[in-house]
């Protein structure tokens, strides 16, 4: 196997000349003074100077995961890739939540998303380097991630999605370490409150976003999901909400994909 290494201001990383190729990429974070461990999904052929531009999903993964994780649920993400044309973008969130701490100066992983990575993979690869290209969704705390990003910066995507999202944070969330990225509720609930999902319904109309949302019945997460699906139609926001059977784990996500991957192909497509 032959391999190329590339070296940019934002990335370093191989890659691996065969089909479907999974890049282990390191984006450099100025806001975070980091790199940030990503792999991207590339379709066969995408370097060659006659390949098509790509659309890009990306990929976000739930709490004390990594960036390797959507590849343990669905190994044949790569195959998809192929068979799509579609790159996908897996970060490393750590656990992040995906938003910018205002207690932990050091975590800005909603610049990092929305902005550094988006930069470095268009630079990189041949992408459909504006919003209607791009789809970002995730599951449990990375459907959180997707669905906040993508409603704070919509220019930035054109349609999200999210998978049993934690998308209303509550201290529940002590569990989950919120309290060192928001600090304790009882002394800073606004903080709680400015970064839930269910609060960034207000950045977006009708229109705005393409977006899908489900969630398994049998979840804890699925009261949430009601929550928020309530609070978008009391905005008049159209969206796709489906409840199936399921639970909070890897059998529901590696399902719920193909439904999230549809739904943007149909969007790309226009």
């Amino acid at each position: 196997m032959k391999k190329i290494f590339i070296i940019s201001l934002c990335c370093i990383f191989a890659i691996s000349i065969n089909a479907a190729r999974v890049d282990s990429v390191y984006v450099q974070s100025k806001s975070m003074n980091i790199k940030v461990k990503t792999l991207v999904i590339v379709p066969e052929n995408s370097l060659f100077d006659t390949a098509p531009r790509r659309p890009v999903i990306y990929l976000l993964h739930g709490y004390d995961g990594n960036e390797r994780q959507w590849l343990k649920i669905k190994q044949n993400l790569p195959q998809i890739a192929d068979e799509k044309g579609i790159i996908f973008v897996l970060p490393d969130g750590k656990n992040s939540w995906y938003f910018n701490s205002p207690v932990d100066k050091s975590s800005k992983y909603e610049t990092f998303i929305a902005s550094e990575l988006i930069a470095c993979i268009d630079s990189t690869y041949k992408t459909v380097n504006d919003r209607t290209g791009r789809a970002i969704t995730g599951f449990s705390m990375g459907g959180h991630g997707a669905l906040y990003n993508a409603f704070r910066h919509k220019d930035v995507f054109g349609a999200a999605g999210s998978m049993s999202g934690a998308v209303a944070i509550s201290s529940r969330g002590n569990n989950y370490g919120l309290v060192k990225l928001l600090g304790d509720i009882n002394e800073h609930p606004e903080n709680w409150k400015n970064n839930s999902v269910i609060s960034q319904v207000q950045h977006i109309k009708d229109g705005d976003l393409e977006i899908i949302i489900d969630c398994g019945k049998d979840d804890f997460c699925f009261p949430l999901n009601e929550s928020l699906h309530d609070a978008l139609n009391k905005n008049g926001i159209s969206h796709d909400y489906t409840v199936r059977a399921g639970k909070h784990d890897y059998i529901y996500w590696k399902s719920a994909i193909d439904y999230h991957i549809l739904f943007f192909l149909k969007y790309f497509s226009k």
